[in-house]
């Protein structure tokens, strides 16, 4: 065999992320090189000597080209945490990877959000649904998706697939780690939805497996090829809580109302409350992505058994009794 065949290499923005960790283990699994930016690199690179740390920030045009430099495949992964500063963060990031991906010819590899439809589009728009959102954060995902297909259109291919609410190993800091509190025992779970509306979930290894079919795929899909991941569909918005009931041994398990109220009281001082309740529409009424389009390119959507998959997330985040005195936060950094 030759020494000489060289492995694909893909760059991770926001590798210490859920989503992008998830995206780098199945690439280092499937044999790629996999390069990841982050400001700490010297650290990450101790910590996980797996992947191949580049010192750099994601808002900074010229470490993102330098960083990208010879890769097949950049994953932008990164988003501001906590929702702060998306009007000032998100584009210029996306910016500098469209760049980055046009100058050294690679795909570009994204995931997408539901946060881009309105009214008129739900409860189960489809992937050429008009995006009309009422919300701030969904205009800028349409000024971010408009991005995307005009670098398709100007020759880089792109890859997205919108999901809903990340769950899993590695996803700190989303909302299922406020049906439950991380490092703790499992004692009622907290529900921000409306009584019997549904809620849609993404585990992030069945959609970190999920993109890289595609990506696998990516010679026969258009130069601007979007999907919808299903994952799991809690159609009436007990399912989830219901799974984790089972997972910790308590099917009756309590089920507490989302302080809401408390949200509207405190959204004047704390930021977080106030980008929160932005998106409460998505508790209070339905949206659904179904995943015909995604079917039709990759076969059956990888699916793990949601009290396997809550089993995982909670021991992640240090909720059982096995993992509560060994309580990590999930994120790639420390896994």
């Amino acid at each position: 065999m030759s020494n000489d065949l060289k492995l694909p290499v893909a760059l991770i923005l926001g590798a210490t992320g859920g989503i992008g960790g998830a995206v780098a283990h199945v690439l280092k699994a499937r044999g790629w090189t996999v390069r990841a930016l982050n400001r700490n690199s010297a650290a990450l690179q101790g910590r996980h000597p797996e992947f191949e740390w580049r010192q750099g920030d994601a808002l900074v045009a010229a470490d993102v080209s330098a960083a990208a430099s010879g890769v097949d495949l950049i994953v932008h992964a990164v988003n501001p945490p906590g929702y702060r500063d998306w009007e000032k963060l998100v584009l210029p990031m996306l910016d500098n990877s469209i760049a980055a991906a046009s100058r050294h010819g690679a795909r570009l590899l994204v995931p997408g959000t539901v946060y881009n439809f309105g009214p008129d589009a739900r409860p189960n728009p489809v992937e050429d649904s008009p995006q009309n959102p009422e919300t701030r954060k969904g205009k800028i995902r349409v000024a971010f998706e408009k991005r995307l297909r005009q670098a398709a259109a100007n020759g880089t291919q792109v890859i997205m697939v919108r999901a809903g609410d990340f769950f899993g190993p590695g996803a700190a800091n989303n909302w299922f780690s406020q049906l439950v509190t991380p490092g703790k025992p499992v004692k009622a779970v907290v529900n921000p939805g409306r009584k019997g509306v549904g809620h849609q979930w993404a585990y992030l290894p069945d959609l970190a497996e999920t993109m890289m079919r595609l990506v696998e795929r990516s010679s026969s899909l258009p130069a601007y090829a979007d999907y919808h991941f299903e994952g799991f569909w809690d159609h009436d918005g007990m399912q989830m809580a219901n799974a984790i009931g089972r997972v910790v041994g308590k099917p009756d398990i309590r089920v507490r109302r989302f302080p809401w109220p408390l949200a509207y009281v405190a959204s004047p001082f704390v930021r977080l409350f106030r980008e929160i309740l932005e998106m409460r529409y998505l508790w209070q009424e339905p949206l659904h992505l179904t995943n015909s389009k995604l079917t039709a390119a990759i076969g059956e959507e990888p699916r793990t058994p949601i009290d396997e998959a809550v089993r995982a997330t909670l021991d992640a985040f240090g909720c059982l009794p096995e993992a509560l005195g060994d309580h990590r936060s999930g994120t790639l950094a420390v896994a």
